[in-house]
């Protein structure tokens, strides 16, 4: 490939990263109203694996493929693997710029959850538009709140069961 087409690819790749950013700016900047997400599960279902985010007594499921959700697992009860994941690489890499994931603002359009992942280094902030699971995966790590709207509970959450309470 020529110079000239190496620069081209150059620029369409920071156009890209650009849009990107802009579009998980508008979903992050929309969201002042949005909830904490209280806890996070993975588990297996008939479909696959899949993670919930807890809110009260709604969880929002969000499906994944098995590495993420391996990933995830991994996070939360912080189990390292023999060699990093993707996911624990760019942990590695943010931390090492010190930057961090300042927090993670999940949505939902057309069908397809959306993850706003807010990184911070010094006094800049920049979103990113970023696959939910990965977000995820990242505000885990990091320890940043992750959130969601109340019509996506509304919308896309399902009733959790009570607990039962043993009598005695």
């Amino acid at each position: 490939m020529s110079r000239s087409g190496d620069s081209l690819s150059v620029c369409a790749g920071v156009a890209f990263l650009l849009a990107s950013v802009s579009v998980a700016a508008e979903d992050a900047a929309k969201s002042a109203s949005d909830i904490r997400v209280q806890n996070i599960e993975v588990r297996l279902s008939q479909a696959g694996p899949v993670v919930l985010l807890k809110v009260r007594n709604k969880a929002v499921p969000v499906f994944v493929d098995a590495l993420v959700a391996e990933s995830i697992q991994g996070a939360l009860t912080g189990e390292k693997p023999p060699r990093p994941l993707s996911h624990d690489l760019m942990h590695t890499v943010l931390d090492a710029l010190d930057a961090r994931v300042s927090q993670v603002v999940i949505t939902f359009r057309a069908g397809i959850y959306y993850g706003a992942l807010s990184v911070v280094s010094g006094k800049s902030v920049k979103v990113f538009d970023s696959r939910s699971s990965d977000a995820i995966a990242l505000a885990i790590r990091f320890k940043a709140p992750i959130l969601v709207s109340e019509e996506l509970l509304d919308s896309v959450g399902v009733e959790l069961p009570e607990p039962r309470v043993k009598e005695l």
